[in-house]
Parts: C-alpha cells; sequence; structure tokens
C-alpha cells in the first residue's frame, strides 16, 4: 500500500494486521529515507536505529519467512520515501494498492505534526508513476480513497479484497487499542489516535482553509488527486 502522511494508512495497517493470516511491515525504507535524505523527521533517530537504513538491507527483510505461517504480508508505505529510490524491483512479485486523501486536508493534517508539507506532492507524484508502470504492464493497482473506507468500513474494506484477490475477513474492521510491535519507532510522535482505536473512526466532514502558501501545495496535487479519484473504488 502506497500513500500520503496523514492519510489512514496506519488505520489500513491495523485493519490488516488484525487478520490471522497476515504480517505487516510499518514503512520499511523510512530509515533508508531519513538517510539519503537527512530529513529532520520527529523521532529521526530512534528510527535509523530502529530498522535497517541500507536499500538491500531492508528488501531483505521483507522477503523473511512470516514468524507464524502466515500467508500475506502487508507492507505500508509512505510514497514520497520513494521520490529518489531506486528502481522498485520489489513490487515486481507484489500486488499493490494505492490510498488517497483530498490534498488539502492531508495538508492541513500534515502541518499540525510536520512543518515541510511539500513532500505530500511528491507522494501523489510517486503513486501515479508507480500506476502507470504498474498499468502499462498489465498489472492492477487498486485505489480506495480514505473518505470512502471511513463512510462506509465494511463495504469498502470487502470490495478492496476483492479487488487484491483475497478473502474478506470480518477481523479487518475492529481490533484492540495500543501500540504494536510492528510499529515503527516514529509511533510516540504520530500513533497517538490510532493507539486509541478500536476500528474505523466515524467520517467527519471537516472545512479546511489553507492560508496562500499551503493552498499552493494542496493545488499542486490536484491534478494527480483527480487521476486517482476517477479510477477509485466505490460501494
Amino acid at each position: 500500500m502506497f500513500s500520503g502522511p496523514r492519510n489512514i494508512s496506519t488505520t489500513m495497517m491495523r485493519s490488516f494486521e488484525n487478520r490471522p493470516d497476515t504480517v505487516v511491515f510499518d514503512e520499511p525504507f523510512y530509515a533508508w529515507y531519513l538517510k539519503e535524505s537527512g530529513a529532520p523527521h520527529p523521532m529521526r533517530e530512534e528510527t535509523l536505529a530502529g530498522q535497517p537504513s541500507d536499500w538491500d538491507a531492508v528488501s531483505a527483510w521483507l522477503n523473511t519467512t512470516p514468524p507464524n505461517g502466515e500467508t500475506i504480508a502487508f507492507e505500508k508505505h509512505i510514497a514520497f520515501h520513494f521520490a529518489d529510490a531506486p528502481p522498485l524491483n520489489f513490487l515486481e512479485s507484489a500486488r499493490v494498492m494505492m490510498l488517497i486523501r483530498d490534498p488539502a486536508a492531508m495538508v492541513a493534517s500534515y502541518k499540525n505534526k510536520y512543518d515541510d508539507v511539500a513532500p505530500i506532492i511528491d507522494s501523489f507524484k510517486v503513486q501515479r508513476r508507480i500506476y502507470e508502470a504498474l498499468a502499462s504492464r498489465g498489472k492492477t493497482c487498486p485505489v480506495v480513497d480514505a473518505r470512502d473506507v471511513l463512510i462506509a468500513p465494511d463495504a469498502m474494506m470487502r470490495a478492496l479484497c476483492v479487488a487484491l484477490d483475497i478473502p474478506f475477513s470480518e477481523k479487518m474492521l475492529s481490533w484492540p487499542a495500543g501500540s504494536r510491535i510492528s510499529d515503527g519507532a516514529w509511533g510516540p510522535h504520530w500513533y497517538d489516535a490510532v493507539c486509541a482505536s478500536t476500528g474505523f473512526k466515524p467520517y467527519q466532514e471537516k472545512a479546511v482553509v489553507l492560508p496562500a502558501e499551503l493552498q499552493e501545495i494542496a493545488d499542486a496535487c490536484q491534478s494527480d488527486y483527480a487521476f486517482f479519484f476517477e479510477k477509485r473504488l466505490s460501494v
């Protein structure tokens, strides 16, 4: 799953992790991105210490045998981590899905946690590049909008499972509150809401008014967001 930041990506990870047949990887290339970019993100040192930062080492980690015989590995990726990445060969044997959200809402939410929101533009560009590369090889790539998932989680998660050719599990709709061993080291900064959750939070429409400099960033994402929005799963 590729997503921009401040989407419901960690909630989606919780949903999949609650399946008995699934093991999850939380942003496995995050440390690699921090090392390569030098970005001063919150919990930077903890992240670099908590997971491999060498590209090949991360790839090997993703290919380890699941610890309890799980048959599905769910990888949560923040797309802008791959803006300057090597070829994403690890996707050749994977099913890929895209999680999208209205750019203005993403910008407003990310700004509450971190000042530099410009990478949201790269997230959409990376997602589109991957989508179009897979489509050119005849590979389908389901797209889901966070708003749709929160409005109708049961129906949307069922539709997503059909699109991914995996069975749906009722366990995807609720889970115990709290952190997970699988959570990235950055969790204490970013995951307060999801750690308090026990399921998909009901959708609440919020008016978003951005200052001009942030609106420019949201506007720069609109064409890519529109591209995905018309291709999203619906129920």
